[in-house]
Order: structure tokens, then C-alpha cells, then sequence
């Protein structure tokens, strides 16, 4: 839904998402001083809105009262937003083959922003494999969901999305803006996106848009240990998401509009 122009956010409401967004991305609980000091909200106010989102149990403390974190009812929503996504439900299948096959994780991921959010996981059958959840935002140019999806973008998108100094996660991240563009060209062409260790050491993972919209919103992976990965298996792979690619185009007349 488009902001109308001129619309002025209603600042408490603001607040109260920004208390959410903070806590949900810190992986921890967070003591008030933290909390208004990260936010830039007064101690007094800052007190009263996590008192009234404890009260609707959007918010839990500690034992001690002093630190807080994400209350059920954000769960509660986060389960509802994937019960009812549709790009979630008609998507099960295809993740399910491609865990079967290969036994290795797989994604669902979605793009936000200058990140990528997983929306559905299929668990490796290995001890070594990948750690991720779903709901767990990543920086889009680190991971082969995210290159996907911004390989599916202009390059001045892609600038103004990740900005002039993406971030590191390993040392094998692209974080030049150059040879960025020069990797999003190399995945537009062959059709699927590789994530070399930029984002988990020791971890290879190979990537696809769905295509439910244009521009892909949604992305389908798979990853593997570097251990385990050799090129005829990488041959595997690439092929059975490109199958499930075509599977998906084939189905997207169910996805309602």
C-alpha cells in the first residue's frame, strides 16, 4: 500500500514498532538503559510503553524486571503472517523434493530491504550443516537468496539498496560495489546466484528467484558444506532448482492475486 504524501506518522505508534524492530533484531534481552539509549527514547517514556506491551504480551522481562524481549504474541502474529502467505503454501512442495533429494538445508527467503528473510526451512539431515531460523534477516549481498534477488534489479536499485559500504560477514563477502555487479551479472546470465562462504564460513549455497512476481520478491536455496560439495553435485543441484523453477511458473496461476 502506497503512503499517501504528506502523511505524518503517528509518533507513540512509531515508537512502539521501534521497540519491536530493536528487540527483535538484538537476539538477546535488552536492559532499559540499553533500550533508550539504541532508540533515543527517554527512560520514562520508553518505561511506559514496555509496561503496556508486557500488559498485551508483546514484551517479556527477566526474573529481575530489567531486561526485556519479544513477548509470545509476536510469535503468535509471525506464525499467522506465514500460515497465510501464499507464496509459503504453495511453495512447500518444492522445498520438500529438494530436501529429499539432496538432504541438505533449504531455504524460502524473501527480500526486505537491503536484507533477506527466511520465510520457510527444510533441516539438513547432516550434523554439519548450516545454522539459520526462519525469520532470521540476513544482508542481501552476503547470501545466495539475497544476490537471487537483487541480481533480478538494475545495479542503481541494487546501490541505493545496499549502500556505498556493504558489510562483511566473512572474509570471503563481496563488499566492493564493482565486483558486486560484476557477480550479480555473472547470476543473471547463468540463472542462479552462488553465496561462496560470504555468508557462513566453510558453507556454499546456491540460489533462485521464484517466479510469482516481477521483480522476484521470493528466492529458493540450497546449501552445503564445503566438505561434502563437489562439481558433480553443484551439476545436481543447480539443476533440480532450476526444475523447480520451472515447476513454480507452471503453478503460478494458483497464487492468488
Amino acid at each position: 500500500m502506497a503512503v499517501a504524501e504528506g502523511f505524518q506518522p503517528v509518533k507513540s505508534a512509531g515508537r512502539t514498532l521501534e521497540v519491536l524492530e530493536t528487540l527483535a533484531a538484538s537476539g538477546g534481552r535488552r536492559s532499559l538503559v540499553d533500550l533508550a539509549r539504541a532508540l533515543g527514547i527517554p527512560k520514562s517514556s520508553l518505561h511506559g510503553i514496555l509496561r503496556t506491551m508486557m500488559q498485551r504480551g508483546w514484551v517479556e522481562a527477566d526474573d529481575t524486571g530489567t531486561r526485556f524481549g519479544l513477548g509470545v504474541r509476536a510469535l503468535q502474529v509471525g506464525a499467522a503472517y506465514l500460515d497465510t502467505d501464499d507464496a509459503v503454501g504453495l511453495l512447500a512442495g518444492v522445498l520438500d523434493d529438494l530436501s529429499r533429494e539432496f538432504g541438505e538445508t533449504v531455504h524460502l527467503g524473501r527480500l526486505d530491504g537491503a536484507h533477506v528473510v527466511y520465510t520457510a526451512k527444510r533441516e539438513s539431515r547432516h550434523p554439519l550443516r548450516l545454522y539459520s531460523a526462519i525469520g532470521r534477516r540476513l544482508p542481501a549481498h552476503a547470501t545466495a537468496l539475497g544476490k537471487a534477488l537483487l541480481a533480478a534489479r538494475a545495479d542503481e536499485v541494487v546501490d541505493a539498496l545496499v549502500g556505498v559500504a556493504p558489510p562483511a560477514l566473512t572474509r570471503h563477502t563481496i563488499t566492493d560495489l564493482v565486483a558486486l555487479h560484476a557477480d550479480l551479472a555473472a547470476s543473471r546470465e547463468r540463472g542462479y546466484a552462488v553465496d561462496h562462504e560470504e555468508n557462513t564460513e566453510g558453507i556454499v549455497c546456491f540460489a533462485v528467484t521464484v517466479p510469482l512476481h516481477t521483480p522476484a520478491v521470493d528466492a529458493i536455496s540450497l546449501s552445503i558444506p564445503v566438505a561434502r560439495l563437489d562439481g558433480q553435485l553443484e551439476e545436481r543441484v543447480v539443476g533440480a532448482l532450476l526444475r523447480a523453477v520451472d515447476q513454480v511458473r507452471a503453478a503460478r496461476g494458483l497464487l492468488t492475486t
